[in-house]
C-alpha cells in the first residue's frame, strides 16, 4: 500500500519536488526536511498532516513565497528556480490561500482580471471585455457566480470559486488549494468538490492541503502524509480506510490531557447540577447597513444560559458574520437591546465588553484575533497586559513563565519570542484558544473554533468547550461545520436571510455526563438521527422549510 513519492506507474509528473528542506534560521526550526513530492496531470493529490507538519511551507516553496534551504523543483521535467509567485504563475502554478485575497467592494470580474486588465485602444480599462472574458471562464467551468456580482454579496463558497477563477483566467494548470473547505458549509463543500473534480477531469493537476480523513477519501487520488516536516508516507487513497488515515495523520503523538482550563479558576463539582441562569440575551436586535435594502440581522431574539452551549448554523451571507461582529463589539445595533446579566450593553464596543469578561475566539484569526507582527508572548498577554507591568516596566520572567505554561498545556508548536506570523495557521488558532480559554469567564464566543485544526486538536477544543460548559459558562458557538454544531450544542438556532428560521433542541447533546470528545464521536457516529437532523437543519438554512419561530 505505502509507496515512495514518484514510484507509482502512470503519466509523467508535471511537478517534482526533490529533497526539499527549509530551515528558519532565526528560530533554528526545520519546517521541511528532505521532502519528495510528485504530481501528475489530471490528479488530485491531498497533502495531509497535523498542524505544523510542514504542509503550507512546502506549498509556499512551490509557489515562490519561500525559498528552500536545500532541494530542487522540476516543472514538466525541467529544473526551475521559483523565487516569487510571478515565477510560479509564469510556469502555470497558482495558489488559493486559506484567507481570501479579494476586494469586497469590487465585482467578480474586477477581482479576477486585476493586474492583467483587458484594454480598449491599448489604453483604457474595458469593463465590458472583462465581464465577457470572465463569464466565458465561468461558463466553461460551470461556476455559480456571475462576473457582474459584487464580491461582498457572495457566500463564502462562491468567494472560493472567485479565487479559483483568478487562477483559471491566468491559464494555471497546476492548482494549490490550501484548506479550501475550512469555513464552508456541507452544501458548499459538495459544490467546491464537484468543481475540483471537473477541473481534474479537464486535465488540471491539483494539490489540496487538508487534514480531514473524510474529505481525503472523498476527493483525492493519492495522499502524501506529512509529519514533523517530513514525508511520512505516500499512498493510493483508495487502498486505505478512513480509520487508518486518521492513525497515519496523528502518528504516535499523544493527545493533550483534557484539563487545560485551570480548575482553580473555575471551581466546579462534576456531580452537582448547577442552576441555569440567563447570561446573555438579544431582544429583537436589528442591524441595518448602509446601501442594503434587507437587514443584516432582522429582529433576532435569543437567550444563552449558564452551563449551556448555544449553536448558530447558517449558510454564508445569511447573518452569522454580522452576529459575530455585534457580539464582538465591532458593529452597533440599529434597533433592539443586548443584555448581559440583565445590564444593557447594546452600545458598548469591544474594549468595554472585554472589561465585562467577554472571551472571544474570532473567525478571522489574523485580522481580528492577533497581531501577526508581534511575538507569541506579546499576543498571549493581550488580555492582561497590566499584570506584566507592575511598576511600569515589563516583567520578562513572569511573561516567559506564563507563555511557556500555555504553550505546553495547549500543545502549541512555537516559542515565546518568535514572531506570530512564523507559526502555522493551526498553531495560531491554538494560541488564540489558549489565551481566551485560560482566563475563565462566564460567557465566551467561539466562531469557527477548529478552522485549520487537525483531528486531534479539534477533539481537544471540543473537550475544552465541554469543560467550560460543565463549569457553568454560557458558550456561544458560531460554525459553518454542521458536525461541529451537533457535536457540541445543546440548542441550535438556524439563520436564514438574517433572521432566526428555527430553534432546534439537539437530542444528540452531550448532557450532564463527563463524556470526552473521543467517546462522544464514537456514539454520534452510530446515531441514526444524525443524518436526519442535519437534513432538517439544512432545509431551514436554505429557506426550504419554515420561517421565524
Amino acid at each position: 500500500m505505502l509507496q515512495t513519492a514518484g514510484q507509482a506507474a502512470g503519466t509523467p509528473p508535471v511537478v517534482e519536488m526533490r529533497n526539499i528542506s527549509k530551515l528558519y534560521r532565526d528560530t533554528g526550526r526545520w519546517a521541511n526536511r528532505g521532502v519528495n513530492l510528485d504530481l501528475r496531470r489530471g490528479e488530485i493529490l491531498c497533502l495531509a498532516g497535523e498542524n505544523g507538519a510542514g504542509k503550507s511551507t512546502l506549498m509556499k516553496i512551490l509557489y515562490g513565497m519561500a525559498e528552500p534551504t536545500e532541494g530542487e523543483i522540476f516543472v514538466h521535467g525541467r529544473p526551475e528556480k521559483i523565487r516569487s509567485p510571478l515565477d510560479a504563475n509564469r510556469l502555470g502554478i497558482g495558489m488559493v490561500h486559506q484567507h481570501f485575497m479579494l476586494f469586497p467592494e469590487f465585482t467578480v470580474a474586477q477581482n479576477v482580471v486585476m493586474g492583467i486588465e483587458p484594454r480598449k485602444a491599448l489604453l483604457f480599462y474595458s469593463f465590458a471585455k472583462a465581464r465577457e472574458k470572465v463569464n466565458a471562464v465561468i461558463k466553461a467551468h460551470r461556476f455559480s457566480v456571475d462576473a457582474g456580482m459584487q464580491v461582498a454579496s457572495l457566500a463564502v463558497g462562491q468567494m472560493q470559486q472567485v479565487e479559483i477563477l483568478k487562477l483559471l483566467y491566468r491559464n494555471a494548470d497546476i492548482l494549490i488549494l490550501d484548506e479550501p473547505t475550512a469555513v464552508l458549509t456541507d452544501q458548499e463543500i459538495a459544490s467546491i468538490f464537484s468543481t475540483i473534480k471537473l477541473l481534474a477531469g479537464s486535465g488540471k493537476s491539483i494539490i489540496l492541503i487538508t487534514h480531514k480523513p473524510g474529505e481525503i477519501k472523498l476527493i483525492s487520488d493519492r495522499t502524501l502524509i506529512m509529519r514533523n516536516g517530513e514525508a511520512a508516507a505516500i499512498l493510493e487513497t483508495k487502498d486505505v480506510g478512513e480509520r487508518e488515515l486518521s492513525r497515519l495523520l496523528m502518528g504516535e503523538r499523544a493527545r493533550p490531557a483534557a484539563n487545560a482550563v485551570p480548575p482553580e479558576k473555575a471551581p466546579y463539582n462534576k456531580g452537582q447540577k448547577a442552576e441555569k441562569k440567563p447570561v446573555l440575551s438579544f431582544e429583537k436586535v436589528t442591524v441595518l447597513r448602509r446601501g442594503q435594502k434587507r437587514p443584516a440581522l432582522d429582529s433576532v431574539s435569543f437567550t444563552v444560559y449558564s452551563g449551556e452551549v448555544l449553536g448558530f448554523a447558517g449558510v454564508g451571507g445569511n447573518g452569522l458574520g454580522t452576529l459575530e461582529a455585534v457580539l464582538g463589539g465591532f458593529l452597533p445595533v440599529t434597533r433592539g437591546r443586548i443584555l448581559l446579566r440583565g445590564k444593557d450593553i447594546s452600545a458598548l464596543k469591544t474594549r468595554s465588553l472585554r472589561k465585562l469578561d467577554l472571551a472571544y475566539v474570532p473567525g478571522d484569526r489574523l485580522s481580528v484575533g492577533t497581531a501577526p507582527g508581534a511575538s507569541v508572548a506579546e499576543n498571549m498577554m493581550i488580555n492582561r497586559r497590566r499584570g506584566f507591568f507592575p511598576r511600569g516596566l515589563l516583567d520578562g520572567k513572569a511573561l516567559s513563565r506564563f507563555t511557556g505554561d500555555l504553550i505546553e498545556r495547549y500543545g502549541i508548536a512555537g516559542k515565546a519570542e518568535q514572531p506570530l506570523r512564523s507559526l502555522s495557521g493551526g498553531n495560531i488558532q491554538k494560541l488564540i484558544l489558549a489565551r481566551e480559554i485560560d482566563r475563565y469567564r462566564d460567557y465566551i464566543v467561539f466562531s469557527e473554533p477548529t478552522w485549520g485544526l487537525d483531528v486531534s486538536s479539534s477533539r481537544y477544543v471540543y473537550d475544552q468547550i465541554g469543560l467550560l460548559r460543565g463549569r457553568g459558562a454560557a458558550v456561544i458557538l458560531i460554525s459553518s461545520n454542521m458536525d461541529e454544531i451537533l457535536f457540541n450544542a445543546d440548542r441550535v438556532l438556524v439563520f436564514c436571510r438574517g433572521a432566526v428560521a428555527a430553534e432546534i433542541a439537539n437530542p444528540l447533546a452531550a448532557g450532564e455526563g463527563a463524556e470526552n470528545a473521543d467517546e462522544r464521536q464514537s456514539r454520534l457516529s452510530q446515531s441514526s438521527r444524525l443524518s436526519r437532523l442535519k437534513e432538517e437543519i439544512g432545509s431551514y438554512m436554505l429557506g426550504l422549510a419554515g420561517g421565524p419561530p
